[in-house]
């Protein structure tokens, strides 16, 4: 049929146009959100209080406060240039944070950094779910008063609604002429086509299947690339373990409990045993009570009246264990201060609420000679490599480097990204610290020759193949 190659055709530019409306849709309002994901998060800290790769972006206001606008927007575009023309606050932030250089970023015009300065004190100030705003920027810049404006997410609906129409009438007039030609070219049998019959054609069915293609491959390399990364994430444990109380207040290292971390690729979670290493002398919780470390003895099978393990604990009947647990909380609580002030019936209902739980919390009884499932909050992809063993006991890597001040975290949360482009950044500007290490001395004997003589001013990570790929991918 002659007509046949233009439905493809007509198919192929409703495609473009719907994915050039997406596009000028996206680029039509300038997303802050979108912006810090994309330009900033792997070297900021997604909570912009907490330094990072880079300083913490919170606050901003008041570090530039004595500098026009036009100067910050000047040093998020190019900040290596602001520091080469000496520019005061510049040069200073270059003291503070050097070899660290920020990326340069002279495609952002003034409303891309103004709604990514928005988002930035949204999250600061704690403001609530962001939302992108109109925004339309008076100061200078290379892109100064620049205001897009384009298809609103309902427009391109509709827009994309009526090239389908269009491309549905186009192909029904195609149908008609193809007809009226094989009539005409005698072909007495010719069928005119029906609509489920243009519904069906190769070229529709080819169309969707491409279109179904491109669509999943998007969503598909997106997850991919957000997979293991959830900074922030902070799950809820089944045991509310406090690492400000072990790690900050009780001064407990990190590598007593996760003692993997040294010797091993994995840091471990450590075994109810490491619990109670501590807690067959310390009975009752400063925060919680016996409420925690009740769970963790009726996992472990650790009877507290009488400071010994229950013997062959998987066959000692469970109701028994229940009843020693039920003597025990209630003899800690009546011991408490505010429990010798409470009537028996509030005793008795504290001792239930403990024991059984509650509708949002479980209580011991559901821990009796079972394990406990902590929550894993990081998880790397499998495509990544990455050995704790490597980077804390042979690169003398800080565990608050990668992991934040746990010691100040009730709840354990994400601290950093996780993202390539935050490990790449790392191993561009650590030092290697070969003092004292004769590996280091003999394996890379040119670099440390350099480094004493002065003809260079440190051995980084990258130098000595930190940014090979098989390294990491292998």
């Amino acid at each position: 049929m002659i007509f046949k190659p233009l439905r493809a055709k007509i198919l192929m530019l409703l495609f473009a146009t719907f994915s050039l409306s997406s596009a000028f849709s996206q680029d039509a309002q300038p997303d802050g959100k979108a912006l810090f994901k994309a330009k900033c998060a792997s070297c900021h800290n997604k909570n912009m209080k907490d330094d990072l790769t880079g300083p913490a972006l919170g606050g901003f206001e008041e570090r530039w406060a004595d500098y026009p606008q036009e100067d910050l927007y000047a040093w998020i575009r190019n900040s290596q240039k602001q520091i080469s023309d000496g520019h005061p606050k510049a040069v200073e932030l270059w003291k503070e944070w050097s070899p660290t250089v920020m990326t340069p970023f002279t495609d952002l015009t003034d409303a891309d950094i103004e709604q990514l300065l928005l988002f930035v004190d949204n999250v600061y100030y704690n403001r609530g779910p962001y939302k992108p705003k109109e925004v339309t920027v008076a100061g200078g810049g290379d892109n100064s008063g620049s205001k897009k404006s384009g298809m609103s997410g309902a427009m391109m609906g509709i827009l994309f609604l009526v090239l389908a129409a269009f491309a549905l009438a186009l192909s029904r007039i195609i149908a008609n002429l193809n007809h009226m030609s094989a009539v005409k070219a005698g072909d007495t049998n010719a069928k005119r086509k029906t609509f489920m019959d243009m519904l069906t054609s190769k070229s529709v069915i080819g169309f969707v299947i491409f279109a179904l293609v491109i669509i999943g491959g998007y969503f598909t390399v997106n997850n991919a690339i957000d997979f293991g990364r959830q900074q922030g994430y902070a799950p809820e444990q089944p045991i509310k373990f406090s690492h400000e109380t072990h790690a900050g207040v009780n001064k407990i290292d990190c590598q007593y409990c996760h003692d993997g971390a040294r010797r091993s690729k994995h840091a471990t979670i450590p075994g109810v045993n490491t619990c109670m290493n501590c807690h067959e002398a310390v009975k009752v919780g400063s925060t919680y009570g016996t409420a925690e470390l009740s769970k963790i003895y009726a996992s472990a099978g650790f009877n507290p009246v009488t400071g010994k393990y229950f013997e062959d604990y998987e066959n000692v009947n469970k109701d028994t264990v229940k009843a020693m647990f039920a003597e025990w909380i209630e003899s800690q609580y009546v011991a408490s201060d505010v429990g010798k002030t409470k009537s028996e019936a509030a005793v008795s209902k504290f001792v239930a609420n403990q024991l059984n739980g509650t509708k949002t919390e479980p209580g011991v009884a559901s821990y009796i000679q079972s394990p406990i499932e902590w929550v894993r909050i990081h998880n790397l992809p499998d495509h990544a490599y990455f050995n704790h063993a490597q980077h804390v006991s042979v690169g003398k890597v800080e565990c608050q480097d990668c992991h934040g001040k746990v010691e100040e975290m009730e709840v354990l949360q994400q601290y950093a990204p996780l993202s390539m482009g935050w490990c790449i950044n790392c191993h561009r500007q650590t030092e290697v610290k070969t003092d004292g290490s004769d590996y280091y001395a003999k394996a890379y004997k040119q670099y440390v020759h350099d480094k004493e003589d002065g003809k260079i001013d440190k051995i980084a990570v990258e130098d000595i193949g930190g940014l090979e790929c098989q390294k990491c991918h292998y």
